[in-house]
């Protein structure tokens, strides 16, 4: 049953003072970053999500985070609660590279410190009124908010070729929907692609027991930071490199300032973006990788299902017979598939090939749907899709909402 759209906005006009100023949607990095930044300003703020949920049940088990210790913490408004902060609360050692389940227990300390106001409940629905937003939960209960903000992260936007399509889920999996790489102990595995979640998945896989294949588009592996001495330049290596470490040298320093990158025009911000980003691993993967087979220059053709095994027709002519296919093949941003946003708010957001096409403190152009993360990496850089990218994020946004409110009032 279709429901009347303008009966909704008036319902939702004549309720009066919304329940609350600001609600955000996604309990990860971003969004508890967002909700600890909103409260400290004064506003009613409500986070919805189960703390670094994506990170504790999607990632594949053993990874390691790719960015550096000080570009793996989680903004909050003093600076008091970074990745140092918990392990010396909780007696752990410091590492490099931090080990995800470090990172996992680390948000959720984040979250417990700040007592954020968080609602491990999901977010079912978001509509539109005409002066705020109506959100309705999963068990049913429905709340109204003057704004809100999409942290909910990359989870739906996962990127399955259409070679794999017809493949059943036990044939066919993305490296980002599950952990347990140890069930795949004694099985024949292929990898696809040959960015950092495909790599390191291929190490972990080899570790674990598995006989793995790297089947990669590109005739070459990249690897990031393997020129370790251009990082001890001093003043020389600042000007070419931020902490962040997202981007070749330059680069680097340009996506360090995001709210500079908004600016840039549209073709060349895209450049720069895919350029930071490009399929590439960590420097200290390759060691992990020696007695793995990799096949460069190669794609797969075709995949299809013979019994219980996968067969892989690469298009040199070459087959593959095996157990199961991985797909390092990362993530394309499509709102749309952010199934808790309704049709007509969907359809509402301008858009570029998936991404919201955003303003000052990420707004869209639904005037109170702000979008942070991932989603905001096509209008402010590569730094979003980054956990360093949250102070900028947190900051940007709070203050935007902020001045708006004072303005209202």
């Amino acid at each position: 049953m279709r429901i009347d759209s303008m009966a909704l906005k008036k319902s939702i006009a004549s309720t009066g003072v919304a329940d609350y100023d600001v609600t955000v949607i996604g309990a990860g990095p971003y969004g508890l970053s967002a909700g600890a930044h909103l409260k400290a300003s004064g506003l009613r703020v409500r986070v919805f999500g189960e703390p670094m949920d994506f990170w504790a049940r999607k990632m594949p088990q053993g990874m390691l985070l790719r960015s550096p210790r000080e570009a793996s913490n989680i903004s909050d408004p003093t600076g008091a609660f970074c990745l140092e902060a918990y392990e010396r609360a909780s007696g752990k050692q410091p590492s490099a590279p931090v080990s995800l389940d470090t990172f996992v227990a680390y948000g959720q300390w984040f979250q417990h410190q700040l007592d954020s106001d968080l609602d491990k409940r999901a977010v079912a629905r978001v509509e539109r009124g005409e002066s705020r937003f109506k959100l309705t939960l999963q068990d049913g209960e429905s709340m109204t908010s003057d704004c809100v903000v999409v942290a909910a992260g990359i989870g739906p936007f996962r990127r399955k070729p259409a070679v794999f399509q017809d493949l059943l889920p036990h044939q066919a999996s993305h490296c980002y929907e599950g952990r347990d790489i140890a069930r795949f102990a004694g099985k024949r595995v292929a990898v696809i692609g040959a960015g950092q979640s495909a790599l390191e998945s291929a190490a972990l896989l080899h570790e674990a027991g598995a006989k793995t294949e790297v089947i990669a588009r590109i005739s070459q592996l990249r690897w990031v930071g393997m020129h370790v001495w251009l990082h001890r330049l001093g003043p020389l290596s600042w000007m070419l490199y931020s902490k962040n470490d997202v981007g070749p040298a330059g680069i680097s320093r340009l996506v360090a300032a995001p709210k500079l990158v908004h600016y840039v025009p549209l073709k060349i911000r895209d450049k720069i973006r895919t350029r930071a980003v490009r399929a590439a691993g960590a420097r200290w993967l390759p060691p992990r990788l020696t007695d793995v087979k990799v096949t460069l220059g190669r794609a797969v053709m075709a995949a299809t299902s013979s019994g219980n095994e996968v067969q892989l027709r690469l298009d040199d002519g070459t087959e593959r017979r095996i157990d199961h296919v991985l797909l390092g093949t990362g993530y394309d941003v499509a709102i749309s598939r952010y199934d808790f946003l309704s049709e007509d708010l969907r359809d509402s957001v301008a858009q570029l090939d998936g991404y919201p096409t955003l303003t000052s403190g990420f707004c869209s152009s639904v005037p109170g749907l702000h979008f942070i993360g991932a989603t905001a990496a096509r209008s402010y850089g590569p730094l979003l899709y980054f956990v360093a990218g949250t102070e900028f994020a947190s900051r940007e946004l709070t203050s935007y909402i902020s001045r708006g409110r004072e303005v209202r009032r």
